[in-house]
């Protein structure tokens, strides 16, 4: 179990230049992570078209790295037990960042969905490690919000790599537009290393063996309201991650006919996620993070049925209430994940990410499948009900409880 140092300095306060610090760093570590994770899901179409596959299996090349990347959080939060947070990220950021610059130059598919793979793995030391180092480091008054305003890094670096593919690969094919993105991984990750400050409060865990682990692992689990919580990021992920992969094909084809350059204007809709990702962490220290992560998954539902119409100013409005409603449930469910137990924190953190990841994967590949047999509706329709199940059974698992009235500032 990891424990402060006996000697430990208090928790970064908010507004400390440590807090700034370690803030920035890991804002850096999340644009080399998530520009690289979904590097690919910009140019699906144009990698479907020049390849000649279809589009769930062009999706492969997201879900294979979001796989690789649940598979390796756990082995990483056991990893960074012994060895630091800190080094174990940027052990991590560096690996996947060179793997991310060999997969442009990869002649086949089958190379890229290798590729694709360890780059996952790579990347799996990264987001669970930064909760449990968040957590550690920052003041406990301040850790949810700082945990919300690491997961809006998250979503600059997911957009910023859209963006970045889509249009390059336009022009100049899907494999340029990837290495753009990698190139600006590289950068985020230099930057990340100069920045993130030094651990003041962690202590090496002795080493528990596989029984420890298994003990621990399966102590979580048995934890009904960690695992509504990860009950939730298994399927918000995976509802979230099927819509953006493709409703860029919905995009494409009648009655809107856009061109890939203008379909990755799309991902702009991430801007609202950066927003509510600090709004929620604020707003639950307000009215709970129990109601805040029910909020969020309503307005991920409401949005998802405005995209039903074929009215493209309607579609992009839900898409901007969806994603803003994932990405609030997002970071109430992140932090809270590094919360709950007394002790294993990076573990049940890393469980977070992996059922997250898992359904990243699993229901962002069989998304595909659905809207390949039965179009968009069937598809809408069914992250609608996915999204309401979850709700009910968080309803359930987390009872309400009065919340002490607080005056919160999000700045």
């Amino acid at each position: 179990m990891m424990q402060a140092a006996p000697d430990a300095t208090d928790g970064h306060p908010k507004g400390s230049p440590g807090y700034r610090r370690i803030l920035a760093g890991l804002a850096m570590a999340g644009v080399a992570t998530f520009a690289q994770l979904y590097s690919t899901q910009a140019v699906l179409p144009l990698m479907s078209k020049e390849l000649g596959i279809t589009a769930a299996d062009a999706a492969l090349s997201v879900s294979v790295a979001t796989a690789g990347l649940a598979a390796a959080v756990l082995p990483w939060s056991f990893v960074s037990d012994r060895i630091g947070r800190v080094r174990a990220m940027a052990i991590a950021i560096g690996a996947a960042t060179i793997l991310g610059l060999l997969v442009p130059f990869a002649p086949a598919l089958p190379l890229v969905l290798g590729l694709r793979t360890l780059e996952g793995v790579a990347l799996g030391g990264i987001p669970a490690v930064a909760i449990a180092y968040l957590n550690e480091e920052i003041g406990k008054a301040h850790a949810a919000l700082a945990a919300g305003s690491y997961v809006a890094g998250t979503t600059l670096g997911g957009l910023a790599g859209r963006l970045l593919a889509g249009p390059l690969g336009e022009i100049w094919g899907w494999r340029a537009g990837t290495l753009a993105v990698s190139l600006l991984a590289a950068v985020s990750a230099g930057l990340f290393l100069l920045l993130v400050p030094k651990p003041r409060r962690f202590a090496p865990a002795p080493a528990q063996g596989m029984r420890g682990a298994a003990k621990a692992l399966l102590g979580h689990l048995g934890n009904p309201r960690l695992l509504a919580i990860y009950l939730q990021a298994f399927v918000l992920m995976g509802g979230f991650v099927a819509v953006y992969n493709y409703l860029g094909f919905r995009l494409h084809a009648e009655p809107f006919a856009l061109p890939a350059s203008v379909v990755s204007l799309i991902f702009l809709a991430y801007l609202s996620g950066t927003v509510s990702s600090r709004w929620g962490a604020a707003l639950s220290l307000r009215f709970g993070r129990r109601n805040v992560l029910l909020a969020g998954i309503g307005c991920m539902a409401a949005g998802m049925a405005l995209t039903l119409w074929d009215f493209l100013p309607t579609v992009l409005a839900g898409l901007l209430l969806f994603t803003a409603g994932f990405f609030a449930a997002h970071s109430i469910g992140a932090g809270w994940s590094g919360t709950l137990p007394a002790g294993g924190k990076a573990q049940a953190a890393s469980l977070y990410n992996l059922f997250y990841y898992l359904g990243s994967s699993i229901l962002g590949w069989l998304g595909g499948l659905v809207f390949q047999s039965a179009g968009w509706t069937a598809l809408a329709w069914g992250v609608i009900a996915l999204a309401c199940t979850t709700a009910a059974v968080t309803a359930v698992v987390h009872p309400v409880k009065p919340v002490p009235a607080v005056v919160v500032h999000a700045s």
